[in-house]
């Protein structure tokens, strides 16, 4: 009756909580900025690779197009055109001192799009950041200002929706101000883990522990640990009730009826965000596609507004009595979701013990092997880290150093570190200015031409893997899909692109010598019929100039007929 008693008093205080959150912001200010019902594929907060997601991805029916409208009285403060990330972006500010984000969209209200269309032209440049003043762009609640789409770092059609605190820029959760998204699905729990918290959470990493659902509730059997200094993590996802795998709202971990850990997603800034990593079992998402979330603070962990102050989430076994544990977890609705279990010391044996190259929060440091260093900063880790650092032979045939191997992609470092690398002989000039440094993460590559400090080439990563140091002598280029001199008709020119290493960093299109302007879609370049090439204006030459990462130039040139 006690461990109830405690447990009906602290759903009643999450449930206040929950409330007063949604109370400190204005109800139904903001409309659905679709003129369909609000249908969730992701939230805020869900997890992602190096961030936290910072709104609301609202279903499309798998449409582009579709009309997207002002969710309040504002007026357009910013527009971005970008390759990655939000592709075509409109920022609306509001008189409230709230700024709502439109991203992925295909195109800009008329007036806006021509406006931004003139500035392309005028720059000669496709990407774009434009900050607006009050009076250029007002808009009114539910006027229309785009069609949404699939641009940038987006994987099917959606629109993203972020609102922002227009002082501090930080993103908060949109489901605070009252928009109307059905949800009477609690969280579901599918995993419970602990870790040896002697050293670190990434060594020897996550122990499992069978999870079982009863009814409301779930159980697990007492866990018995081997170490007297633990922490907890847990596999969940929410849904709202069209069903897709949502992230965690609000958890709770009770020891023995007394809270020692809480985090709750309220609200993050774009600068503090890749702090996620710190958040989540780093190893297990990267490794097995799995979403695991501390139960606890790691050390390196700086995230602002996310855990309760002065509550760490690790457990001292001062005895080998079994201790009750209790997890809860909340949505943003209040749906709630609890695990039992218990946990007991049981033949403490020995921890991990630190090496000779171990990297500590908060300290810096220098690494080294024969022919390379590692320089990280005391922000780079978010746990201790015993760092596995040396060479091999490469396998490359172009590489002019042997392969150095940074640890594994599937630990985390939170900022940019330094690398230097020597070559394996002395490079001309000619060859030191086509050098890159190429960084293998296990699931993808980066190249980054290489800085020269002496005979050291030098490149800034942010991730661990492995790197060489490769020459590149190839052109890029750009294939079209059309014959020589043939007539174009349909309403667009595409033109793929290709480089053997790295990536086309610079690409200039010019139609009968005046510039031309070309959208950049992943790896393809595409021109939309307007005004500059109408139909039946006759033949045409388009010369497209490209270069890649080491800086090798290629200029080509294509006829067609319109």
């Amino acid at each position: 009756m006690k461990i109830f008693y405690h447990l009906m008093l602290f759903v009643c205080f999450i449930n206040t909580g929950i409330l007063q959150a949604q109370n400190n912001y204005p109800q139904n200010y903001f409309r659905n900025p679709l003129n369909i019902p609000m249908q969730l594929a992701a939230n805020f907060g869900a997890v992602r690779t190096n961030h936290f997601h910072m709104g609301l991805d609202l279903r499309t029916n798998s449409q582009e197009n579709l009309s997207v409208v002002a969710a309040a009285d504002g007026y357009v403060s910013r527009i971005k055109v970008e390759r990655y990330g939000f592709g075509n972006a409109v920022y609306i500010t509001h008189p409230n001192g709230y700024t709502t984000v439109y991203a992925h969209l295909n195109k800009y209200f008329d007036k806006l799009d021509e406006y931004v269309k003139e500035k392309q032209y005028k720059d000669e440049k496709w990407e774009q950041d434009i900050t607006f003043q009050p009076g250029q762009f007002p808009v009114t609640k539910g006027q229309l200002i785009a069609l949404s789409g699939n641009t940038g770092g987006s994987a099917g059609p959606h629109l993203h929706f972020e609102i922002r605190d227009t002082k501090t820029e930080e993103c908060i959760n949109p489901l605070f101000f009252g928009f109307n998204i059905p949800d009477n699905v609690s969280p579901i729990i599918s995993g419970l883990y602990w870790y040896d918290r002697r050293f670190s959470t990434y060594e020897p990493g996550a122990n499992a522990i069978t999870v079982k659902k009863a009814g409301s509730t779930y159980t697990a059997d007492v866990v018995r640990v081997n170490s007297p200094m633990i922490s907890f993590g847990i596999k969940t996802v929410d849904k709202a009730n069209q069903g897709f795998n949502l992230g965690i709202y609000k958890a709770e971990l009770l020891m023995d009826g007394k809270l020692i850990y809480g985090f709750s997603i309220d609200k993050i800034s774009y600068d503090d965000t890749r702090y996620e990593n710190g958040c989540i079992d780093y190893t297990k998402f990267g490794r097995d596609k799995m979403s695991i979330q501390h139960l606890s603070v790691l050390p390196g962990m700086k995230l602002r507004n996310y855990s309760v102050p002065d509550l760490t989430g690790i457990i001292n076994l001062q005895d080998e009595e079994v201790h009750n544990i209790e997890i809860i977890l909340k949505d943003v609705k209040g749906n709630t979701s609890r695990l039992i279990t218990k946990v007991q010391l049981s033949n403490s044996g020995s921890g991990i013990t630190s090496s000779g190259k171990t990297v500590l929060p908060g300290e810096g440091k220098i690494l080294t092997t024969e022919n390379a260093e590692i320089s990280f900063s005391k922000n780079a880790v978010y746990d201790a880290m015993n760092f596995n650092m040396y060479e091999k032979n490469s396998q490359d045939g172009n590489a002019v150093s042997n392969t150095i191997v940074l640890q594994n992609p599937y630990l985390p470092v939170h900022d940019y570190y330094t690398l230097k690398i020597k070559p394996d002989r002395k490079l001309t000039k000619e060859e030191k200015d086509r050098a890159v440094v190429v960084f293998n993460y296990g699931s993808d590559k980066d190249a980054i031409k290489a800085k020269w400090n002496g005979d050291q080439a030098e490149a800034q990563f942010n991730r661990l893997g492995t790197a060489e140091l490769v020459l590149d002598r190839n052109l890029p280029s750009v294939s079209s899909g059309w014959k020589e001199g043939t007539v174009v008709n349909g309403n667009s020119l595409r033109l793929k692109g290709s480089t053997k290493v790295g990536d086309i960093v610079s690409f200039r299109a010019e139609l009968d010598g005046k510039w031309l302007r070309f959208a950049r879609i992943k790896n393809d370049f595409v021109y939309s019929f307007d005004e500059k090439c109408p139909k039946g204006s006759g033949s045409h030459t388009l010369k497209v100039t490209t270069v890649n990462t080491a800086g090798n130039e290629n200029t080509q040139t294509f006829t067609f007929n319109r």
